[in-house]
Parts: structure tokens; C-alpha cells; sequence
């Protein structure tokens, strides 16, 4: 009896290091969702602005587009813009009012430093770095101001999404989030919003290589 009950502990402590190593994993994928090795250890633009971002994902993939093909859907991102070319439905429920177009919008393409970029007609990140088919970086606050939380949030962030251009006219796109932990309670938050944000970031880089594939071929 005793040899049993010492079998089922290990045998139960294995089940729960699988199932923890099984999570473990499955979090890594979905954060770092096709990117390579070399690319997760890239300095990309905007990563200046959270120096000591605690959780960082990287996101990529490859597009049958050039990127000048591709950066106008990156251009007109946002709530009441061209959309977030993710789940619609999902956000929606969360009363985000998001309605992803699939045409290029002229009277969208011009974007600015300063300019505000909306996640939900209440929520709005600013637009802290562009360069016209390279790159566009997002954070919440004016732009320009220094490290630090002064509206009080848990945590920092950063978005940026960085055209190269690829062998074959096509171009590889990455996305990254960087999260600074400004309260303790901030890992509560920012943990489940990761894995939120590369669930729907996965969509996002699918809609953006389909849109861009499909004008590319129209062209």
C-alpha cells in the first residue's frame, strides 16, 4: 500500500509538471507566434520606449506582397479607422465598435506622430514613431513623455509593426508588444492580456497577409 500511494504522488506530480510544461509552451507559441529565433532577439523600433519590459511577444509572418503593398493596411489600423483585421465579432462584445474593411482607404493613409490610434472609442493609443512602409510604433499617452505612469495605469506598453522587405517582392511583417510592470498587481493584468492580444494578434497577421496578397495580385 505504501509502495502505491508513493506511486500515485509521483505519478501525480509528473501529470501536473506535463500539464505545466504543456501551458508553459502553449503560452510561448501563441506570444511568439512565427517569429524565429533571430527575430525574437532583434531590437525593433520602439523598443527604446520600455526599456525594461518585463513580458515581451513577438509575432510574424511572411506576405506574398511587397511593402508598399502591405503598409496601407497598416496605416488606416484602428477603431473608426480600417479596423483591427482580427476577430471583429469578439471585440465587438467587448463594445469596441470594430469594423475591419477590406479596401484600401485613401482618406486613411496619412498618419502622424501624435496622432491617436483607437482600440475602443474609449481606449486610444498615441502614434509614437512612423516611417512610411517600415514601421509604426503605438503607446497610450501624449507622445514624447517621459517613462513613468502619469494617469496612475498598472503597466507601460508598446505596439510596433515593422515591414521588411523580403526575397521574391514579398515582406516580412513583425509585431511586437512590450509590457513595463509599474505595480505589483500588474502581472494579474498584463498575463492574460498577452495571451488575449496573441490570440487575436494571430488573426490580425493572417487578415493583413490576406488583404495585402489579394491587392498585390489586383495590381
Amino acid at each position: 500500500m505504501a509502495r502505491y500511494g508513493i506511486t500515485r504522488r509521483v505519478g501525480g506530480a509528473l501529470a501536473l509538471g506535463a500539464a505545466g510544461w504543456g501551458l508553459w509552451t502553449a503560452r510561448y507559441s501563441l506570444l511568439h507566434w512565427g517569429a524565429t529565433h533571430a527575430e525574437l532577439q532583434e531590437v525593433l523600433p520602439g523598443d527604446e520606449l520600455i526599456s525594461d519590459a518585463r513580458r515581451v511577444a513577438t509575432r510574424a509572418i511572411t506576405i506574398d506582397a511587397p511593402p508598399d503593398a502591405v503598409w496601407p493596411w497598416v496605416a488606416q489600423l484602428g477603431q473608426g479607422r480600417g479596423g483591427l483585421y482580427s476577430h471583429d465579432w469578439l471585440e465587438n462584445l467587448a463594445g469596441c465598435d470594430i469594423h475591419s474593411v477590406d479596401r484600401i482607404v485613401p482618406e486613411l493613409q496619412t498618419i502622424e506622430v501624435g496622432n491617436e490610434v483607437r482600440l475602443h472609442p474609449k481606449v486610444a493609443l498615441t502614434v509614437w514613431s512612423v516611417e512610411p512602409g517600415a514601421h509604426l510604433v503605438l503607446r497610450p499617452g501624449p507622445a514624447g513623455r517621459v517613462d513613468g505612469d502619469p494617469d496612475g495605469a498598472p503597466f507601460d506598453f508598446s505596439w510596433a509593426f515593422v515591414l521588411r522587405r523580403h526575397p521574391g517582392r514579398r515582406t516580412r511583417l513583425l509585431v511586437r508588444e512590450r509590457y513595463g510592470l509599474l505595480r505589483p498587481r500588474a502581472v494579474a493584468i498584463v498575463e492574460p492580456l498577452a495571451v488575449v492580444s496573441a490570440f487575436m494578434g494571430i488573426k490580425q497577421l493572417r487578415g493583413i497577409r490576406d488583404r495585402s496578397a489579394r491587392t498585390a495580385a489586383e495590381r
